[in-house]
């Protein structure tokens, strides 16, 4: 579709073309509206049709009413993770609008707002493809339409990485935090990438705004889970998700509505339980669900009346807000002076407990006597198996009952004959978790995880990567040890705990991800570190997230860690120190301090 206004205008974004995802609703509307007041020319897409129609039509009369020369472009059906959609996008823009001057990347989802361990892995990979990878690919298959003095704007979330050294975990958000804290990261690196090309990348983080989906969505949903993990007297908490699943969704609607709809749950629930479906237990438990949904209200209500008072004026903002927010930053002047920054304008005052340390205590031999370890790797680079291979020995000199050695790779299953080992994909839920219950089974338990992710290549560029090339970084530094984490947290716990999530308390044992080193050598660049950090930048809110789910919401005495190798001054990591470290980890001396990220080669002896 568009539309062609004649009439012209010396609005400040006169012949400017904006490219804004997920722009049928929400803060992505208000965007467009912003711009289109403004005489930019508008390309509009999302993956729904009738919301951009909507949308398109409020536009077109902003346009005739403004005296804007704009036009508008609509994409429909367009998926900010596909990579066909997008590049056939970008070729028609070229085609029709000569270029690209601003993209506002502003798609996403809620994702599961769910403890991890009940999550599903599809909605894992959705919430990051969209939030991470959408953002990626639109950004790189832009950049064939982009002229000089372009400039890529990206909302992300200053929630999850509130910097290197401190994080701010987001319960029940855990895809989430590791797709937010990746795209901050993500787009500084695109600043140092593209300055040659005088193309500018700057990240925004409005923080709480009001909308739609953090009313009707997250909040209700992070009630749900609080509930489903706390109890309501009368329901399982199999039960309870099944109110989440068929009467949440109904909060706001009539009455009427409402009512049929938690009658249907109690239905459900009388039949899962063998009862007769008769009218007098159906009443009863109508009730009982009623009571469990008005519950849900109250808890989703106290949620968002808690973080309105972290705020200074106790106001989200409003969508407009952002919308004026993204549009100054797309101002020449403003835009480089804050190059490759990400500016955060999320105003909640949220008290953060320190996480993140230098050096791992414990002692010089650890005790890990009759403890089950497995240790996994997805790289098969030579350093990493030399340290698969100086772990396993260290573990088993210090006398563990059992050590387990899966690989990624099958080639790499000649370098651990000596140990019990295997090879997994471990890009599959079904293959991890029947691996992990096998070990399980064989040794009556497993202790601790220990997985190795590897690095990627630091001068390469990525924004000259292929779309197969990315994805595979996204598989291997946020999918595996995701996938990994989740896996090993249910197989370490008690059985049932998925079930029945009261079993996780005062389950012990660890799972250790040594994440990507840093880079090393005499003189790095500012580039460099930048490319070095995206992925770091996705563990570390992902590490604090998981382990504030697993201590004060699921009382668990499970923890994740995550050592990160390498330090700021380019040296070579300490493979000695790095193993020692992941052993003290597993064997539970760290269990009692609250640091669960570890810059190992940052400590001074």
């Amino acid at each position: 579709m568009e539309k062609q206004v004649s009439s012209k205008s010396s609005l400040k974004f006169t012949d400017k073309t904006v490219v804004i995802t997920g722009s049928g609703t929400g803060i992505g509307q208000a965007i467009a509206r912003k711009f289109a007041e403004n005489g930019a020319n508008i390309i509009i897409m999302g993956r729904r049709k009738e919301p951009l129609d909507h949308t398109a039509g409020i536009l077109e009369e902003i346009v005739a009413s403004s005296g804007s020369s704009g036009k508008l472009g609509v994409f429909p059906g367009v998926d900010v993770a596909d990579e066909a959609g997008i590049n056939s996008m970008f070729e028609n823009i070229r085609k029709k609008f000569g270029g690209v001057d601003i993209i506002v990347n502003n798609a996403g989802v809620s994702g599961p707002v769910k403890t991890f361990t009940n999550a599903s892995v599809k909605e894992f990979r959705e919430a990051v493809a969209i939030h991470l990878t959408g953002t990626y690919w639109t950004s790189i298959s832009g950049l064939s339409a982009m002229k000089r003095g372009s400039k890529i704007i990206t909302i992300a979330t200053f929630f999850t990485e509130e910097n290197r050294y401190e994080q701010r975990p987001y319960r029940f958000r855990t895809p989430y935090t590791a797709a937010q804290g990746a795209k901050n990261r993500l787009a500084e690196a695109l600043a140092w990438e593209l300055a040659e090309r005088d193309i500018r990348s700057i990240a925004t983080n409005p923080g709480p705004v009001h909308s739609d989906r953090i009313y009707k969505t997250v909040y209700p949903k992070a009630a749900a889970e609080f509930l489903r993990i706390g109890g309501y007297p009368g329901l399982s908490s199999v039960e309870i998700e099944k109110v989440t699943a068929g009467a949440l969704p109904l909060l706001g609607e009539p009455a009427d509505v409402v009512s049929e709809g938690v009658s249907q749950v109690a239905r459900e629930i009388s039949i899962s339980r063998g009862q007769a479906p008769e009218e007098e237990n159906i009443n009863k438990l109508s009730e009982t669900v009623a009571g469990a949904l008005a519950k849900m209200q109250e808890i989703a209500e106290k949620i968002q009346s808690n973080t309105s008072k972290m705020i200074v004026d106790g106001e989200f903002l409003k969508q407009e807000e952002v919308a004026d927010m993204v549009m100054n930053l797309c101002d020449d002047n403003i835009s480089r002076l804050i190059n490759g920054r990400v500016i955060p304008n999320d105003r909640v005052f949220y008290p953060v407990k320190p996480v993140v340390g230098t050096a791992v205590d414990g002692l010089a031999q650890p005790d890990v006597r009759e403890k089950v370890i497995v240790i996994t790797t997805s790289s098969s680079a030579k350093r990493d198996t030399e340290r698969v291979k100086e772990l396993a020995n260290l573990v088993r000199g210090a006398g563990a009952k059992d050590v387990i050695v899966l690989a990624h790779n099958h080639q790499d299953m000649t370098q651990f004959v000596e140990y019990h080992n295997h090879t997994i994909d471990m890009l599959d839920e079904e293959s991890v978790h029947r691996i992990f219950n096998a070990a399980k089974k064989r040794s009556s338990r497993i202790d601790s995880i220990i997985h190795f992710t590897g690095d990627y290549d630091y001068n390469v560029p990525l924004s000259s990567l292929s779309r197969k090339q990315w994805d595979a970084l996204v598989d291997n530094f946020i999918y595996i040890p995701g996938l990994i984490t989740k896996e090993g947290v249910n197989a370490i716990a008690p059985e049932g705990s998925v079930q029945d999530p009261t079993k996780f308390k005062d389950s012990k044992g660890a799972i250790i991800i040594v994440g990507p080193d840093a880079p090393v050598g005499k003189k790095i660049s500012g580039l460099v570190r930048a490319r070095a950090d995206v992925f770091r930048g996705a563990l570390r809110p992902y590490t604090a997230t998981i382990n504030q789910e697993l201590s004060d919401v699921l009382g668990s005495s499970i923890r994740l860690y995550l050592v990160l190798a390498g330090n700021s001054e380019g040296l070579e990591p300490d493979n000695v120190k790095l193993c020692r470290a992941a052993l003290n980890l597993a064997s539970g001396a760290a269990v009692k301090r609250n640091e669960a990220i570890f810059y190992i080669d940052e400590a001074r002896e």
